[in-house]
């Protein structure tokens, strides 16, 4: 017999085991199980500004110090060198700022690390941080700031959260992609052994602070792979926010300010609005809502040897799992169609050589992404699919026929080929 004791139990049950069971109660030797249940509150803000390091904008100090204003506060500052070389003149801006308010800030060094997915995979970057950490003393009350990309800002959270079993963590995320979707979130992790986020942890940041100046200085190509994000987010979540993105498309492929800053925060609303109230924001099930198109994009980027960017992976595979929900029957194919033409008015190129390559059972290697999701979850099979647009929902066993149905579909129309059905879906789509 298992007996369950409640915490406040615990003074009893140690005053009974002091006294001695007689040898005939036959309670000398029951087991006795006492469960630990707490909760605690979790908070951190997500702010929103430009110019961040002029000398009259507080947003930063007051974020760090909102706790503690009385007392000066040391950062180890980690930047992405990829946004180092963009902004030349950054880590002037950045050390001046923080001597203009020396007497609640101390910067103790400014480190430049390689940006993009090159950081995740290189091999002693996590170690490489930690001993710095120790080498400037850095203990649970000093500051890790992270300036860069998502690739940077998950692998220096990474090393954070690890050290001293977790480091006050400041994300500053510079692409669209981390400041609309991966730098809100409560994720770090590291690539090992070939496999992407192998490593990792849950850890909440102490803030985030988003600085629209810094899309500025983006390339091209970057600025498109972000929106892939927020459509994703809108797909699952919010129909409204779908429609804003196609009647904006135009205005976000010029990438105009204002079109580009609302889109980031809406996205960024909805990512946060899930982990508050998904029920499970440390992913503790088998479910994985926000990863929707996920499972071939993971796959993708490391058969592309990462020539595909993050959000460009995921491009192709939200519209090559939105094809599968049409050929499931989930799906209209009008709705589809719509996804997959947004897809590519916001500048999205919807095939990669890579979905070509075979693995050795003679299938698209791409495939295989499904058992390595399956096991990143570490249970059954979970894979969200949309059955209307704003509206998600989770499927536990995907058709391969469909999906290789779907691959030939995608290749088709990259070619510029497709049913005369598909064309027809196109030119109603367009004439909305």
């Amino acid at each position: 017999m298992v007996q369950e004791l409640q915490i406040e139990d615990l003074a009893a049950a140690e005053d009974a085991a002091a006294t001695p069971a007689s040898d005939d109660d036959g309670m000398a030797d029951a087991a006795a199980t006492i469960v630990q249940r707490f909760t605690m509150a979790v908070e951190y803000p997500v702010a929103f500004t430009s110019r961040m390091f002029d000398h009259g904008n507080t947003t930063l100090v007051d974020l760090i110090a909102r706790h503690e204003p009385e007392k000066r506060h040391r950062l180890f500052v980690v930047l992405d060198d990829g946004v180092a070389e963009a902004r030349p003149d950054l880590v002037r801006q950045l050390s001046s700022y923080i001597a203009f308010h020396g007497d609640r800030l101390e910067l103790l060094a400014v480190d430049l690390v390689p940006g993009g997915e090159a950081i995740k995979n290189q091999a002693g970057a996590v170690e490489g941080l930690l001993q710095r950490m120790l080498d400037l003393a850095v203990d649970r009350h000093s500051y890790v700031v992270a300036i860069g990309g998502g690739a940077v800002l998950d692998l220096v959270g990474y090393a954070a959260a690890i050290c001293h079993r977790g480091v006050r963590l400041l994300r500053v995320p510079t692409t669209v992609l981390a400041q609309n979707d991966s730098g809100v979130g409560v994720k770090n992790g590291a690539n090992a052994f070939g496999v992407k986020n192998f490593v990792g942890t849950f850890a909440p940041p102490f803030a985030v602070l988003n600085d629209g100046d810094f899309i500025d200085t983006l390339q091209r190509r970057d600025k498109i792979a972000g929106m892939a994000e927020a459509v994703k987010v809108a797909l699952i979540r919010d129909g409204a926010f779908f429609n804003w993105l196609e009647a904006n498309a135009p205005a976000l492929a010029r990438f105009e300010g204002g079109a580009i800053r609302h889109m980031i925060r809406r996205c960024a609303e909805l990512h946060l609005q899930h982990i508050a109230s998904g029920g499970d924001p440390f992913e503790r099930g088998s479910a994985r809502p926000l990863d929707y198109g996920h499972w071939s994009a993971h796959k993708l980027e490391g058969l592309s040897h990462h020539d595909l960017r993050h959000g460009e992976a995921v491009a192709i595979g939200m519209a090559m799992d939105a094809r599968y929900a049409v050929l499931a029957g989930i799906l209209p194919g009008r709705e589809g169609e719509r996804i997959c033409s947004l897809l590519e008015s916001l500048g999205f190129t919807l095939w990669h050589d890579s979905l070509d390559m075979v693995a050795v059972d003679g299938r698209p290697a791409v495939i295989d992404g499904l058992r390595e999701f399956r096991e990143h979850l570490g249970g059954e099979l979970t894979i969200t699919l949309i059955e209307a647009i704003g509206r998600g929902f989770e499927v536990h066993s995907i058709d391969i026929g469909h999906m290789l149905e779907a691959l030939d579909w995608l290749r088709d129309r990259a070619s510029g080929g497709g049913a005369m059905e598909d064309d027809a879906l196109r030119n109603e789509v367009t004439a909305l």
